[in-house]
């Protein structure tokens, strides 16, 4: 099939070498002439931005996102050289595949996609291979490997995890043909450092290799005779070529077709198993593996969760100290979530006090409550930290005041960090709507919510809090299922931490009741394959943000590192939505 198709395209691509126009310079422009894209089966989107922030542009096959196995998947790459004739080859090709009569048949059992302008600034600028940054995109694959930080080639590093992460069974590459590279398919390609080389030499955002070849477009459309010979020789490449899916492919469908549970298992593996610091990363992974013991009937996650706290419930290691911060409060959980499974009373009432030492800072000496909870730093992320522990001792102990104080901490932090549009801030400092800064107070109501009492006086004021930022988060989805490291930004890369953590509070909203099924099982529907496919069997992930403190501006978030391959904080999130996710089949089956 994959033959069939390469040789309509090479009939195709045959008549379509185009001058180069240097009046088409804008991108939104350019792709707002493609009017027929509106009536196809594509989806626009974009794979990162540039150092100028100009999105980089691409056209999703929406039945590419379905992962059917029995369909092979096609992605071009067009404008790198920044060149009209690649770009216009690039769309041209598109529109033949999804408009064209003569393609019909295929688009039954392919999809066809394409980044259409991977080199947006260059090409608005008339700078060929460059962009506006000194950086050439044409050479340098594998690109620098610190997650789209680079200050020159950022644009090679979106596209690089981007083709891994998506994992098609071919790429083409389509460029304005040279002195080196003559007009016409080349699929037989030299160890180079192009892009083409590359993907079938190493393996993609750890996922695997590609299948690649090329396209060298020219300006003038090849003599008569010549397309039987094109054919010819790229129908002989691709029956070596295709004989299966890509390995990156056949590593995709792997992910994406394990249930919850496996998943859960495979990551309880390398993570949850210390808590030399109460915090909350080790804390939610520990939390993790106690919640996997119940769902899988084995006692053996349980009993090491409480092996791991036992220095604290001992007394041996002190748990908190005189002036923590908030992930030191959100840590306390492990200690709640073991006291409302103890058996033992004395163990149980050592877990209760130690959850409570935490709780007990929004009180001051004399025991009346404070403004918030301290170590907030005006930051979002306290939604998570403060107001579940908060809850949790108040359940725990049957206290309202922890109640009460849940609800008044709530009403401080979106003072400070809701926007108008439902989303959150990460701080007054910067409207930046970072991810897993919106991922936080998903999460963190969605615990909260789970210990607030139904007849507590401000239960409908948080419920209805949860209610609009989860009503904002959906209408932000991308069309892969993924949020992004800056919700409202397509450009952002798309970020795992933050799309656990919102898929986790739908899960947890739908279960209780809070959130509608029918309107937001699709959106879990579509997230949870999208996770799956960041997520290896080793514990290795793609994309997770790195730890991030307040931030002045857009591009400081833009620019934090997403980290591939393993991480405990990543790890932790994974592990808990999968965990979740098993939950809520038992009772409701959500299958991709």
């Amino acid at each position: 099939m994959m033959n069939r198709l390469a040789s309509c395209l090479i009939l195709f691509v045959a008549g379509s070498g185009l001058p180069a126009n240097g009046a088409e310079r804008s991108v939104s422009e350019r792709l707002a002439r493609e009017t027929w894209v509106k009536d196809s089966r594509l989806v626009a989107s974009a794979i990162g931005v540039t150092r100028r922030e100009t999105s980089i542009p691409c056209l999703i096959d929406r039945v590419e996102l379905a992962d059917d196995p029995n369909r092979h998947h096609f992605w071009l790459v067009g404008g790198l050289d920044g060149t009209n004739e690649s770009v216009d080859v690039t769309l041209r090709l598109l529109r033949w595949f999804h408009t064209s009569d003569d393609a019909k048949a295929l688009r039954e059992s392919l999809a066809v996609s394409a980044v259409v302008i991977a080199n947006p600034d260059g090409w608005a600028n008339l700078k060929g291979g460059k962009n506006l940054s000194d950086g050439e995109l044409t050479r340098g694959y594998p690109p620098p490997p610190d997650g789209y930080q680079s200050q020159t080639v950022p644009e090679t590093q979106y596209l690089w995890r981007w083709l891994g992460t998506q994992a098609p069974d071919i790429v083409i590459e389509v460029q304005r043909a040279t002195a080196r590279r003559r007009p016409g398919w080349d699929a037989k390609l030299a160890d180079e450092d192009d892009l083409a080389s590359q993907l079938s030499r190493n393996s993609v955002a750890g996922v695997g290799k590609l299948l690649s070849a090329r396209w060298n477009v020219a300006q003038d459309a090849p003599e008569d005779g010549q397309e039987a010979n094109i054919l010819k020789t790229a129908d002989d490449v691709l029956r070596t070529l295709s004989k299966s899916h890509s390995e990156a492919r056949l590593e995709r469908l792997r992910r994406i077709r394990r249930e919850s549970l496996e998943v859960a298992k495979q990551l309880s593996v390398r993570y949850g198993h210390s808590l030399k610091t109460v915090q909350y990363i080790p804390a939610v992974a520990v939390i993790g593996r106690i919640r996997l013991s119940e769902l899988t009937n084995d006692p053996s996650h349980r009993q090491d969760a409480e092996r791991i706290v036992e220095p604290y419930v001992s007394g041996n290691q002190r748990a908190i100290s005189d002036k923590p911060s908030g992930s030191d409060f959100a840590g306390h959980l492990v200690f709640g979530e073991l006291a409302l499974r103890a058996k033992d009373e004395s163990t149980k009432t050592k877990l209760i006090a130690l959850a409570k030492a935490a709780a007990d800072f929004a009180f001051d000496k004399d025991g009346r409550p404070r403004e918030a909870m301290p170590g907030h730093v005006e930051m979002s992320d306290a939604v998570f930290m403060a107001c579940p522990i908060l809850a949790q001792v108040g359940r725990l102990t049957g206290d309202v005041k922890y109640h009460d104080m849940a609800v008044r901490h709530l009403g401080f932090m979106r003072k400070l960090c809701a926007r108008p549009d439902g989303l959150y801030r990460n701080s007054p400092l910067n409207d930046a709507a970072w991810g897993r800064g919106n991922g936080f107070p998903a999460l963190g109501l969605a615990l909260a919510l789970t210990d607030l009492p139904a007849e507590h006086p401000g239960r409908t004021e948080m419920l209805r809090a949860f209610q609009e930022h989860l009503a904002a988060l959906r209408t932000h989805q991308d069309p892969t299922g993924m949020w992004h490291q800056v919700i409202d930004h397509e450009g952002s890369y798309r970020e795992l931490t933050a799309t656990c953590m919102i898929t986790f509070a739908m899960l947890r909203g739908m279960k209780h009741g809070w959130l509608d099924h029918a309107t937001y099982e699709p959106y879990v529907r579509k997230a949870w394959p999208a996770i799956l496919a960041r997520i290896g069997a080793d514990g290795s992930l793609i994309d997770v943000c790195e730890g991030t403190g307040k931030q002045t501006s857009l591009r400081a978030y833009l620019d934090r590192k997403a980290i591939l391959g393993p991480d405990d904080r990543g790890g932790a999130m994974s592990l808990l939505v999968a965990t979740e996710m098993a939950a809520f089949a038992e009772s409701r089956p959500v299958t991709p």
